[in-house]
């Protein structure tokens, strides 16, 4: 618990303007981009979501969508079929059970169709300011290698992180987990030697340990910013300074 607690606050440090990296401007936007994120990039949803919110700003307008023309929209973020079903389906339960709102409860979100946990807490944490774990692959892989959990179900994995942590901080934990996973703690080749938690990694030497090799690995931004959000919002805080001799972008 010790050691967890320790890479949690210096992640902190690293990635204090960790956030949601989907463009959303309320709940249902959040949940839309949400579903349509698995198996693609944030950056490509953020690509695609202006068009298809403003064919469809709300539940209603979305439950009487043409799925021709949903899957139309939204074709560039992968299984378009699947997850225009999706879209469809849960904006129809939202119209139909909720009078056109996104509920602000676990057991009424995953109720959806559609939306399991990982998507209920991303809506309750962000847009309902309700503490949640989100298991994505990265979380996934990352606990693991920080030897917090062994499990490999989503839902036991958010139960035994979420004994480590109080419960308020759980939301950031995830973002600061995700955002090193995925500018530096990649699935194939993780950047060990460009790791600022590298001296509390128990899995420290199963990437690139040399730091100059390591430093070619590094995702987006030097392992920051900007992440990939195209709208943030006004509180946005601004990018760090690059350090003398690194690229600003």
């Amino acid at each position: 618990m010790r050691r967890a607690r320790k890479i949690n606050r210096e992640l902190g440090e690293v990635y204090y303007y960790a956030h949601p990296e989907l463009d959303f401007e309320n709940p249902f936007e959040l949940l839309v981009a949400t579903v349509l994120s698995a198996q693609t990039t944030d950056l490509r949803v953020n690509q695609t979501t202006p068009r298809l919110f403003a064919a469809y700003p709300t539940p209603a307008a979305m439950a009487a969508a043409d799925p021709a023309r949903v899957e139309e929209l939204i074709r560039p973020t992968g299984f378009f079929r699947n997850k225009t079903k999706s879209l469809i389906g849960l904006s129809t339960a939202l119209r139909d059970r909720f009078d056109g709102e996104v509920p602000g409860r676990l057991e009424d979100l995953v109720s959806l169709p559609g939306v399991g946990r990982k998507t209920a807490h991303v809506v309750l944490g962000n847009a309902f300011g309700k503490p949640g774990i989100t298991v994505d692959t990265h979380f996934q892989r990352l606990v693991r290698r920080w030897k917090w959990t062994e499990q490999t179900d989503p839902d036991k994995i958010e139960a035994e992180v979420g004994e480590l942590f109080p419960k308020k901080d759980w939301t950031m934990l995830s973002h600061r987990v995700i955002f090193h996973g995925r500018r530096i703690c990649h699935s194939r080749k993780p950047a060990c030697g460009a790791c600022p938690i590298a001296h509390l990694c128990p899995s420290y030497g199963e990437g690139e340990t040399d730091p100059e090799k390591a430093k070619k690995l590094l995702k987006y931004e030097m392992g920051g910013y900007p992440g990939q959000r195209l709208k943030p919002p006004a509180d946005y805080p601004g990018p760090p300074a690059p350090a003398a001799g690194d690229p600003a972008g």
